[in-house]
């Protein structure tokens, strides 16, 4: 299904339907609804691109507000576009935002209640997953390069060889992040995707144009994750392109990267 819009306390949202049946506090945010200035007006979650520190902060306050979550347990992924999914418990709360973020990992997953997962993007995909049944939730950061690793697959790994989560139970969604319509890439994105997932990729690759290829990383991912067992009725997928609407959301490519971050978060009750 579709995500679904909803402004809570002022400040807009994506959320999940099957997330939001689950009773899983999430959302995916926009550009929109907070008091960051400039290049990074408004709702700028990322803390490392230059924005003001007490703005970012005034933002996840209000994000944190909306959710209805505690801002003093908020972990932050390391990203760097791998495919490490890290355990999170409550000793990390705070990481990212309090304290510093001592690890490298593009995925977080938890089975802590109250714990907020916060993955970031400005054209990569964002990913949240819930298994209602064993209480566990993780959250993924998935450009091409995630992608290609299988970075979905591997959350969905973990959460059953670590957690006992059953692949039939566990809930996703793919927030809004640039589309086919809008990526185009040379021959090592399309290239990278065959040799990990092979004849599948075709459909989600378009036909080279001068040198160039679209390729659909929503497709992908949601690829990956039918191919790890979750099941395609519970996957919540965007059709929002973030180049396509620079004006509500944050895009690299749209930007050239003189921008802020948008976030997406899930927190266990």
């Amino acid at each position: 299904m579709e995500l679904v819009q909803q402004v809570l306390k002022g400040v807009p949202l994506r959320v999940s339907p099957c997330l939001t049946k689950a009773g899983v506090a999430h959302g995916f945010t926009s550009r929109l609804g907070g008091v960051s200035e400039g290049i990074y007006a408004s709702l700028n979650l990322g803390g490392n691109r230059g924005d003001d520190p007490g703005r970012v902060r005034e933002n996840y306050r209000r994000v944190c507000e909306a959710l209805e979550v505690d801002m003093g347990k908020l972990v932050f992924s390391g990203q760097v576009h791998g495919d490490v999914v890290r355990r999170v418990t409550l000793a990390d709360g705070g990481k990212g935002l309090d304290r510093k973020v001592d690890y490298d990992a593009d995925g977080l997953v938890t089975d802590e209640p109250g714990l907020t997962l916060v993955v970031f993007g400005a054209d990569c995909l964002t990913i949240l997953l819930c298994d209602p049944e064993r209480k566990v939730a993780a959250a993924v950061h998935a450009g091409w390069r995630g992608t290609a690793l299988g970075i979905a697959a591997r959350a969905v790994e973990i959460m059953v060889r670590d957690y006992g989560c059953r692949e039939k139970d566990i809930l996703a969604a793919i927030g809004p992040g640039i589309s086919k319509c809008c990526f185009e890439t040379g021959p090592e994105v399309p290239l990278a995707m065959k040799e990990a997932l092979g004849e599948e990729a075709f459909p989600y690759i378009g036909p080279e144009r001068t040198g160039k290829y679209k390729v659909d990383l929503k497709g992908l991912n949601a690829l990956w994750l039918n191919r790890s067992g979750v099941e395609t009725t519970n996957i919540d997928i965007s059709s929002e392109c973030t180049l396509c609407a620079p004006e509500t959301y944050w895009s690299h490519r749209y930007t050239k990267g003189e921008r802020g971050s948008q976030a997406a978060l899930i927190c266990l009750k």
